[in-house]
């Protein structure tokens, strides 16, 4: 359904509240991003970090962490009080444990495992009071159809932590028409069989919406290639609200010369970290 095809706009506006509301809640829940209080890059040596049991380090095995007497985790469902062995890490996989006072996750960004705590008393997340957005409009909602490459292309992009590097296999691009002019974005794979995902910025990036970057999910495009772009759905990623993000940066092919003045705009507020210790150079 493009947007000429929408014809009942307030119909349109309350699902696009609907997933709003459901967004939002997912980003405060009280262990989600918003409960973040540090990222923590993992080495050979075992190091402790502030407000977190054990002793931590990483090798060919993967993570590993060394609690001391009297000192926990909840590692599904079951409580590990010794060295425990997380194994292998798959890139931009990962594991949550729990400890008192909140949880762990246990991940690999960019080649490199990494601690981020997170606990429902962070006064960040008890201070977030929702992200601001345009005023959702049909007219952001356009066809696309999907030009699959011959063979999905390894593609680097950027982080917002200086010196990451993430790798994604593209599929192929989404070619759409806005104002009589048609526009490629590169889409990598999204989180369902077939969906994609676009990571991009235009000209409305640093002024009204956020600088770095901006996601939109896709559908899986149809028999004949087709789907739909809807730009009220552009989110923020996490790096919006925090310097305790690995985000990638959109690929140089995705930096829109147009304003996409739909979807969210610049959060209001975002925890800065002073020091990401031991982060890769």
């Amino acid at each position: 359904m493009t947007s000429a095809q929408i014809t009942d706009r307030a119909q349109f506006g309350r699902e696009w509240e609907e997933w709003h509301r459901a967004h939002e809640a997912r980003r405060a829940d009280p262990h989600g991003f918003l409960a973040v209080t540090g990222l923590h890059w993992l080495t050979s040596e075992s190091t402790s970090f502030d407000g977190i049991p054990g002793l931590w380090s990483t090798g060919p095995d993967g993570p590993v962490v060394d609690l001391d007497e009297g000192e926990s985790l909840d590692v599904a469902g079951a409580p590990a009080t010794v060295e425990y062995g997380f194994g292998p890490i798959a890139e931009r996989d990962g594991v949550t444990v729990g400890f008192d006072g909140g949880v762990i996750e246990v991940a690999k960004r960019g080649g490199h495992d990494i601690l981020r705590p997170r606990r429902a008393d962070h006064p960040f997340l008890a201070s977030y009071a929702g992200t601001p957005t345009y005023v959702p409009n049909p007219r952001w909602r356009v066809a696309a159809r999907f030009e699959a490459f011959d063979v999905a292309r390894p593609t680097s992009v950027g982080s917002a932590v200086d010196g990451l590097t993430h790798v994604y296999e593209a599929p192929g691009e989404l070619v759409f028409t806005l104002a009589g002019e048609e526009f490629r974005l590169v889409a990598f794979p999204g989180r369902g069989p077939g969906d994609l995902l676009v990571l991009f910025t235009d000209a409305t990036s640093g002024i009204t919406t956020y600088a770095a970057n901006r996601s939109l999910g896709v559908p899986a495009p149809d028999a004949d290639g087709w789907t739909v772009l809807d730009f009220n759905r552009a989110v923020n990623l996490p790096c919006a609200y925090t310097d305790f993000a690995t985000c990638p940066l959109p690929p140089a092919e995705n930096r829109l010369p147009i304003g996409i003045e739909a979807g969210e705009k610049t959060p209001l507020s975002r925890v800065q970290a002073d020091d990401l210790v031991g982060a890769p150079a």
